[in-house]
């Protein structure tokens, strides 16, 4: 009996830590996606690939072509941006500096020979080399026209300079200048995604980095173009500590933390600002989110009311508890009693919605409405004044000044809709500082969101979580970041279907991200005729 109870035990303890997500309640259907996308690497992509091909120690640029956002995301911009003149320059100029990184560095270099050249020309040699890196930066295998070409300028350069490693510099510097490797041409078949292009899509997107060697061998054996293959390769990347990195650059580009890198705050109104807060303060939104996703497999949503949080000494002293450990993040309690919660109540979103010597009502309004919610939120008509007045002595706080937002017909169509939530977190100041005044005046934090009645931000916290529509926003959001497009009214059914089973599963994102990829709009292509 007791091994009976032991071996149900074992089960439980099992099924409770499995990451695999439940039968699906719907089931998905298929659709017809939107058009094929060619999106160009990000800079994040780029860095990623490069680094896990040759090593963390690689000097990577800091000046590529900018990334832009299109629906809301880097991701989605990536598939309607170009290399401009000015990029082509920077691209080869990375390329050159790169190649001659590794292939002076004695380790880098002995990694990358795969074999020995019998002098200082080997085409025979040069034609391996290029041929096994060539299909890891390319993420296919090279065709014989483009493995040609590389060998004969390899073998040019060789001659040249009389040496097999500056020849084969050329040849290393072409491919990383390539459009084959800075853009993702992936391409169907017969109207789903080859195996070398869903392998790209699979990495990208759990990885936010090219494949590695043993997806592209799943690939080129077949495996991956089965329902099977394709889930076991899924659930490997997902269980590897790529995907941490994966998930962060998702979120990073949802909630725009990556313009926290370029904080800037009047040190003269905000005495507690200083220059490293945008990077401290992103990280502890990404650590949250990584506990959540990966250390707990929690609800998503949990990062909307979590009183737990990564903090180091910096920001404990702002938020005014006591930090874990002296040196780097440990995770701590919040105290009810300070009012601030999850992603609310954080400085990278507090901060980055505000101006530089001010709060914002409208900015941390709109980024509920638009990020956390999916709702439109139409831009100011042009010419329209939204300046508000100084404060005076009858109206001190931003309240009592946003009354002509909320009754000026030009505005309160669109102002009634974020101010309120936006002034229910005038507790935090412009850097994300507790203040229970403003100007000297008390503030009221209460307000309303859809219906539902909130008295501070703590309360506005599980209003927001609670919100139907928080959900489906982060399945659309998910489903745009994947596939590098806005969805089309087609593929509504899908992400309806999606957000359903995400929902039975607890909001757990593992599960939303393991179903999305093996959903067959994820594999499907639309044909575009010549």
């Amino acid at each position: 009996m007791r091994s009976v109870f032991a071996c149900l035990a074992t089960w439980i303890l099992v099924a409770c830590s499995s990451t695999e997500a439940p039968p699906p309640l719907v089931p998905l259907p298929e659709v017809d996606p939107g058009p094929p996308t060619v999106p160009r690497l990000t800079g994040a992509q780029y860095r990623h690939t490069l680094q896990d091909l040759f090593g963390e120690g690689l000097i990577l640029p800091d000046a590529l072509e900018p990334d832009s956002p299109a629906a809301g995301l880097l991701a989605v911009g990536a598939s309607e941006t170009s290399i401009s003149s000015w990029g082509v320059e920077q691209y080869e100029s990375a390329a050159y500096a790169i190649a001659q990184q590794v292939l002076s560095d004695p380790t880098q270099k002995a990694r990358f020979f795969t074999c020995t050249p019998a002098g200082t020309t080997d085409p025979a040699c040069a034609r391996t080399i290029l041929e096994t890196w060539g299909r890891s930066l390319f993420r296919r295998p090279l065709a014989e026209e483009e493995l040609s070409g590389l060998v004969t300028l390899t073998t040019l350069g060789s001659t040249t300079s009389a040496t097999f490693e500056a020849g084969l510099e050329l040849g290393l510097a072409a491919l990383l200048q390539s459009p084959s490797f800075l853009f993702r041409v992936e391409l169907g078949e017969a109207g789903r995604y080859g195996p070398f292009a869903l392998a790209s899509r699979l990495s990208f997107f759990l990885w936010n980095s090219g494949p590695d060697p043993e997806l592209l061998a799943a690939a080129a054996d077949g495996r991956l173009s089965t329902a099977e293959g394709l889930e076991q390769q899924a659930r490997r990347l997902l269980a590897d500590p790529r995907a941490r990195r994966g998930v962060r650059a998702f979120f990073e580009d949802l909630f725009e933390l990556y313009h926290l890198e370029a904080l800037n705050k009047d040190p003269t109104v905000f005495l507690h600002y200083t220059t490293d807060l945008g990077k401290l303060a992103k990280e502890q939104t990404l650590q949250d989110l990584e506990r959540i996703v990966f250390d707990e497999d929690a609800d998503y949503r949990q990062i909307l009311i979590t009183d737990r949080t990564a903090v180091d000494r910096r920001l404990a002293a702002l938020y005014g508890v006591r930090a874990g450990s002296k040196e780097g993040f440990s995770v701590v309690q919040l105290p009810p009693e300070g009012g601030r919660r999850g992603l609310l109540g954080q400085a990278s979103f507090l901060a980055l919605r505000a101006h530089p010597s001010s709060s914002s009502a409208v900015l941390r309004g709109a980024f509920v409405r638009k990020v956390l919610l999916c709702q439109l939120v139409p831009p100011a008509p042009v010419g329209l004044n939204t300046a508000l007045p100084e404060p005076t002595a009858t109206a001190r706080t931003l309240r009592e000044r946003n009354v002509v937002h909320l009754t000026d017909p030009g505005c309160a169509a669109c102002h009634s809709r974020m101010d309120p939530i936006g002034l229910g977190l005038e507790n935090f100041d412009g850097i994300g500082r507790y203040r229970g005044e403003d100007n000297g005046a008390p503030i009221d934090a209460s307000g309303d969101l859809d219906g539902v009645p909130f008295t501070d931000a703590w309360s506005l916290a599980q209003a927001v979580h609670d919100h139907p529509d928080v959900p489906r926003c982060l399945v659309r959001s998910l489903y745009r970041y994947a596939t590098n497009a806005a969805d089309v009214p087609s593929e509504a059914p899908l992400i309806d279907a999606l957000t359903a089973n995400f929902q039975a599963s607890g909001h757990r994102v593992q599960s939303l991200m393991l179903e999305l990829v093996t959903s067959g709009a994820f594999q499907k292509v639309t044909e575009v005729s010549p």
